[in-house]
């Protein structure tokens, strides 16, 4: 916890003493040490560049039906469980619930206007997730004496800016998507065709888990079994 504090302290510190001479001095810094997707300054008096953003969700999202969420989202997802539910027009429409691969990175073009909560939403649209973005958190990540200290970023945080300040190296600094903890999960946050598509995958992913540990146990006895053969008189 202390490490996270001074960790804290020396972002906010460095950020307040940023003038606009500095920001360029930086900007000159950062894109020395990249060969490509560096930050560059806008006549407005701000800047672009890129940041990278792991998702580490152990939940679920949904995105609309496969017909409609597009190729983007179908060749990153596993393990689909399909509902349907009641538009306010009275229609149906299809939603699908998939666990989003383990680790998977994303890049984003941002602004140094661009806030933490601009980040979540543009992500949540680039994978097409129909989740409310208050369910999802940015964390800022760092590596220090051989441990991953994670920090929450406010909505209103600068990611591009945090990025400049610590430089390329993303052992200094990385950004993860995760679940808005904070502490027990708040079921109620959910709506009822949500938890109905965590409980069928759930349901799923249990059967695996079973047969996975009753198939290693057959081979296991089987093998027994072979060995007290060779052994009987």
């Amino acid at each position: 916890a202390s490490q996270q504090n001074e960790a804290k302290e020396e972002l906010e510190r460095a950020t307040k003493e940023l003038s606009e001479e500095d920001v360029r001095a930086k900007i000159e810094e950062y894109n020395a040490q990249v060969t490509e997707n560096g930050m560059k300054w806008a006549s407005d008096g701000s800047y672009t560049g890129f940041i990278k953003v792991h998702l580490r969700l152990s939940r679920p999202v949904t995105v609309h039906g496969l017909d409609q969420a597009g190729s983007e989202a179908s060749g990153r997802l596993r393990t689909p469980s399909e509902e349907q539910e009641a538009t306010d027009c009275g229609h149906s429409e299809k939603r699908t619930s998939f666990y989003l691969p383990s680790d998977s990175v994303k890049q984003l073009h941002i602004s140094s206007q661009t806030t933490t909560g601009e980040v979540i939403k543009g992500l949540l649209k680039k994978f097409m997730v129909l989740d409310d973005p208050r369910k999802f958190a940015l964390y800022r990540q760092t590596h220090r004496d051989g441990q991953d200290l994670f920090q929450k970023l406010p909505l209103y945080e600068r990611p591009l800016l945090l990025r400049l300040i610590a430089g390329p190296d993303t052992e200094q600094l990385s950004f993860v998507l995760k679940e808005n903890e904070t502490g027990e999960v708040e079921w109620h946050a959910f709506s009822v065709p949500e938890l109905q598509n965590f409980l069928v995958i759930l349901q799923k992913e249990e059967a695996e888990r079973i047969r996975a540990v009753e198939q290693k146990y057959a081979v296991y006895r089987n093998k027994l079994q072979q060995a007290l053969q060779r052994h009987a008189p």
